[in-house]
Parts: C-alpha cells; structure tokens; sequence
C-alpha cells in the first residue's frame, strides 16, 4: 500500500480521507503540480513552486509553500522510490472544506493538501523512435490555462476523442491554432526554426517547456515563439510535445497524415538528448553538494 501525504501526515493511501464538503470535490477549487524525480532527485521543483505559488496567489487561497519540498523527498523515500529511475509527485491543493457556495467561503477555512507518489518509465527505445500520432480536437478549455487548476474535464473530453480515433495524443486547436497538447505543450520545426505558442492565458507554461528553449538557444538553434495555424502542420518538417512526464515527445502522424519523413526528426532527438543530459547534469549537481 502506497504513502500518501494528506492535511500533514503521511499514512497508507486506504485511510486517507476527504470531506464531501471539499471544494476540489464540489467545484474544481483548487491546483495541482506534478514534479518528477530521477532516482530520487527532484527536478525543475524549484520552477514548480514558483508557478504553484502564482497559481496559490491568482486563486487567493492561502498556504505556506515552504515545506513541500520536503514533503516531497519525504513522501518519495517513504515510498522506497529513491533509486527508481523515475518517479513523480503529484500534490493538490483545494480552497478546503465549506458548505458549498459559489462564492469563497465565510471565514477561516484550511486548505486541503493532498499528495502521492509513483514511477513512471520512459517509452521504450523501439517506441519512442518510432514516434507517436495525434489527432486535432477542438480546445474547449477556458481562457487562464496558464493556471494549472484541477478543472481538467475539457482536457479529458479532447483526449479520449484522440484516443477513439486510435491517436496517441491530442493537439488542441483554438481559433485555427495548433495551440498545445491535452496535457502537454506543442512545437513544430519547420526548416532550421524551431517554433513553439507562445506564453499567454490560453497554454500552461510548462516547466520542460522552459527548459527546451532554454537548451534550444544554447545549441545555436532558431528559435521562435509564435501561433502555428493548423495549415501550417502540412508542412512542418518535424512536430514534439514536452511535457513533465512526455519529456520530449515525438509525432509521426497528425490526422492520418506523415509528418515530415514520418519518424523521428535529427530536431526532436537532439532536443529529447539535450533535455536528457540536463537531467544528469542535475543528478551529478545533486549528489555533488552542487559543487
């Protein structure tokens, strides 16, 4: 049985227990992060925490960050996860538990915190390069995706669309916008450019998204941050999504259609290598003392 970490305890996951009055439960009032370890080494946590606490401050719900990174480490060692190649965290926080009204609740209320553990595996090499497929969906989410709230029904809906259409993912399109993934962000390479939707209210900035570019400029590569209208797909050379735990993700095909060669592009395996070393880079940090 699984450690989860509920209101401060850690305890085995059958006797956690939530309040029906909670307003996760009743209204989707809350966020969520997913942090991911390589054989116990938190990575990119300290970018998590900063978009978790700008989320905390736009929901106006009142917590204390500070001990979550150790909550985390905790929670992972608890788990006997510490060597596993690669594991995540996944925390919640909801407004608390009040008689449901659609305004916030009337005095002191404590927000609920609510963590788990569990590995999560890389594709294996003979599937990862051969690359994955994806469908369009309409996005029907809301217009402050750049807050990463529990409300993902939308996203829900556009995947399994994908996925009865016998897709791997699905890329969600806005106004004639191939504008990001059901849970992951959106790039495409068209020639030397490599071009992914820029940071604005309708795309979760993610945290490995920022870190693609961030290794992307460092290589020498062009690098834009624009709107790829759905026409456009026809043509990219090579199409990825990023994610925490897609990391760099490959696409073969959209729509039944080949991209590009129809496989792996030289673009998308010499970013999936970079982020990969920048991952060693932080293990070695680590277990050096940073040093």
């Amino acid at each position: 049985m699984s450690i989860v970490f509920l209101n401060g305890e850690y305890m085995p996951k059958d006797e956690a227990k939530i309040s029906p009055d909670d307003r996760g439960f009743l209204l989707g009032d809350g966020l969520y992060e997913v942090t991911p370890f390589y054989q116990g080494v938190p990575f990119g946590l300290e970018d998590h925490l900063r978009r978790l606490m700008r989320g905390l401050c736009w929901l106006r719900i009142d917590y204390d960050v500070s001990g979550i990174e150790a909550m985390h480490r905790e929670l992972v060692a608890r788990n006997s996860l510490s060597s596993s190649d690669r594991s995540m965290v996944y925390m919640q926080i909801t407004r608390g538990a009040a008689p449901r009204t659609h305004y916030f609740p009337e005095g002191e209320v404590k927000p609920t915190i609510y963590s788990y553990t569990k590995e999560w595996s890389r594709p294996r090499d003979e599937v990862w390069n051969r690359g994955f497929t994806a469908k369009t969906v309409p996005d029907r989410r809301w217009s402050r995706v750049d807050i990463k709230t529990i409300c993902l029904l939308p996203n829900a809906l556009a995947f399994q669309a994908a996925k009865d259409e016998g897709a791997d993912d699905a890329i969600l399109v806005r106004d004639g916008v191939a504008i990001e993934g059901a849970h992951q962000n959106f790039w495409g390479v068209f020639g030397d450019t490599v071009v992914t939707h820029p940071i604005t209210g309708h795309i979760l900035p993610g945290i490995t998204r920022g870190i693609v570019l961030e290794e992307a400029r460092e290589a020498g590569m062009k690098v834009e941050e624009r709107p790829i209208q759905v026409e456009e797909l026809g043509f990219a050379d090579e199409l990825f999504f990023t994610g925490t735990t897609g990391e760099v993700r490959p696409i073969r095909e959209v729509d039944g259609l080949k991209v590009g060669k129809g496989g792996v592009g030289d673009v998308t395996k010499t970013l999936s290598d970079l982020f990969l070393e920048r991952v060693e880079k932080v293990k070695a940090s680590e277990r050096t003392g940073g040093s």
